[in-house]
């Protein structure tokens, strides 16, 4: 798994702790707990998690991180569309624009 740096490089001057944190413990020590769970799961979970608490800016990335632990569009969308019966409708509509940025012309 690459380094994580988003943290530092967004956050770093404003939140020095909190952006190591972000790009040590989270994306360093827990993601890389790949004998428990495997990057693609841990990232289903974590979009499953933000599209619930409908938190756009943060899903887009993690869709993202999502297609670079081999989540399909085709398997995005029906993430989207099984949450959205436990999450919300309006959700679902707010998701699918992202998915269609992540994964274009697919």
């Amino acid at each position: 798994m690459k380094k994580q740096t988003a943290g530092r490089d967004n956050l770093g001057k404003l939140a020095p702790k909190f952006a190591e944190l972000n790009d040590d413990v989270l994306f360093g020590e827990v993601w890389s707990r790949e004998e428990q769970l495997s990057p693609r799961d841990r990232s289903l979970i974590t979009i499953a998690a933000l599209f619930s608490a409908g938190l756009y800016p943060q899903l887009k990335a993690h869709l993202q991180i999502g297609k670079e632990h081999g989540i399909t569009k085709e398997e995005a969308v029906e993430v989207v569309t099984q949450l959205a019966f436990y999450c919300g409708w309006p959700k679902a509509w707010s998701t699918f624009p992202l998915i269609e940025e992540v994964w274009p012309e697919e």
